[in-house]
């Protein structure tokens, strides 16, 4: 038996069945599909744009006008060469240097220029994230008649997302609590009134997300007419939604819905 195996270890045979396979067709080709094999001369004209990543004297000078705009207010008719530019082509706010780091300074110096840029940006759905940056450099920027101006017409124009027009009022609503000079915590105050009334009759935002810290800081400047009115409104609105802000509201602001005191400039409060 063990001589019969020819030397070889019966544990190394294999019993594999033999497959048989057999040679796949030729399919049939034609001249057009091998024309690859035999290349043929063919000429091929370079389409080739000259202008191509190379400023235009015109942008050349919308771009100096915006480094410009960064510094100072620029003249009317420098004013209006940019606004048409960024009107003209939607993507000439991506090649004049706007960052969002320097938004704060455009926003001071300039804010129609801002605003337009702005716009722009947002009307790009390619540029979300970007955006969502100079918004949030918007909304935490210092308090002022021009970013409150830019935000009030960005809120006019577009659908801005509530929590950001929501801690945009905070941050107006903080600085004017912590400024100690009373001539412009007085001026801010105004702005801010006339800005959350704006708000509030356009139906930007709801009040009632906001009603507490806006009857608390109408109540702290009750002394100015425009937080009168400000508070005023907000009753009104209070007693005719039915709120939850009407019962501690009601204490505050008296009897007739009105807040005592008299205006810095010594007028009466309730009128």
């Amino acid at each position: 038996g063990g001589g019969g195996g020819g030397g070889r270890d019966a544990v190394s045979l294999r019993f594999e069945p033999r497959l048989i396979r057999l040679p796949p067709p030729v399919f049939p080709s034609s001249v057009d599909e091998v024309v690859w094999m035999h290349p043929r001369a063919v000429q091929h004209d370079i389409q080739w744009d000259p202008s191509m990543c190379q400023e235009s004297a015109e942008s050349s000078e919308v771009r100096s006008l915006v480094q410009e705009a960064f510094k100072a207010s620029l003249s009317p008719s420098h004013h209006q060469k940019v606004l048409r530019a960024l009107e003209a082509d939607g993507k000439a706010v991506f090649h004049i240097g706007l960052t969002p780091e320097k938004l704060p300074d455009l926003v001071e110096n300039n804010p129609l220029i801002a605003i337009e840029a702005l716009l722009t940006l947002m009307a790009s759905p390619h540029h979300v994230t970007q955006t969502t940056k100079y918004l949030s450099v918007l909304v935490r920027m210092d308090m002022s008649l021009h970013s409150m101006e830019v935000v009030n017409r960005l809120t006019t124009a577009v659908e801005l997302p509530a929590e950001f027009i929501h801690l945009y009022v905070s941050n107006c609503i903080s600085t004017c609590e912590t400024i100690k000079d009373k001539y412009i915590q007085n001026r801010l105050v105004r702005l801010v009134c006339v800005f959350l009334q704006s708000l509030i009759r356009n139906k930007i935002i709801d009040v009632q997300d906001l009603f507490i810290e806006v009857q608390a800081f109408c109540i702290e400047f009750s002394r100015i007419r425009e937080a009168a009115g400000l508070f005023r409104l907000l009753k009104t609105l209070d007693v005719s939604g039915g709120g939850s802000g009407g019962g501690n509201s009601g204490g505050n602001g008296g009897g007739n819905g009105g807040i005592g005191g008299r205006t810095s400039d010594g007028e009466p409060a309730d009128v």
